[in-house]
């Protein structure tokens, strides 16, 4: 019988993958910055197999520019390709709630409700990452009940686009009207209104989208 095979090789290319992911999506890797794998391997303490295939990884995901013996960089950022990701983001949320809802329970809305205080909470403090990771665990429930993995691995790989942009213009969020958006698409998930709760989560993106328009 053959050995199994070893699986730290994927693991840490996964693992170089969303810390270089996170430090694009926060800025501490700017558009345009170089990315250079000994650079990097040896930030994150890992060999330069690994990186080479994360970066590989993020420019299908269009954070990262790539041309073959000539560079590798951080992706700039582009208003068509944020407003794509948010159109195609936007219609798979709303296709989630409206699968998810007849399994979304009282353990469900408890959950995203404590999700929201949380943002809500990161907000009042400008603690960006806290407010962006306590949004993705609240969208994150019905995506999850609605248990179409076609659909979750679509938004994973679009939403880094989005937070990116969130990042980058937090100051002008509607932060606020977010926090009630959340409350109004949480109600109407516990009153099992699948109309009503995908009208609030198409709202809840085109919101987003209308930061392109923001300076």
């Amino acid at each position: 019988m053959n050995p199994l095979p070893k699986v730290d090789r994927p693991l840490l290319r996964d693992e170089a993958y969303e810390r270089i992911r996170q430090a694009i999506i926060n800025g501490t890797l700017p558009a345009g910055t170089a990315l250079r794998d000994a650079f990097l391997a040896r930030e994150l303490g890992l060999s330069r197999a690994p990186v080479r295939q994360a970066l590989l990884r993020l420019a299908g995901d269009g954070l990262v520019d790539s041309k073959p013996q000539s560079y590798t960089r951080v992706a700039e950022f582009v208003d068509d390709d944020v407003r794509d990701a948010v159109q195609l983001v936007r219609a798979l949320h709303e296709f989630a709630v409206r699968q998810a809802l007849p399994r979304l329970g009282p353990a469900h809305v408890a959950e995203m409700r404590a999700a929201n205080e949380r943002f809500a909470a990161a907000i009042g403090s400008s603690d960006v990452a806290a407010a962006m990771a306590a949004d993705d665990e609240l969208h994150d429930v019905p995506v999850r009940v609605c248990g179409n993995r076609a659909v979750a691995t679509t938004i994973d790989r679009h939403t880094p686009l989005l937070r990116r942009l969130e990042h980058a213009r937090f100051i002008s969020l509607p932060a606020h009207r977010s926090v009630q958006r959340h409350n109004e698409l949480i109600d109407a998930i516990a009153d099992g209104d699948a109309e009503r709760a995908a009208a609030v989560t198409s709202t809840i993106w085109s919101d987003l989208e209308n930061l392109l328009e923001t300076p």
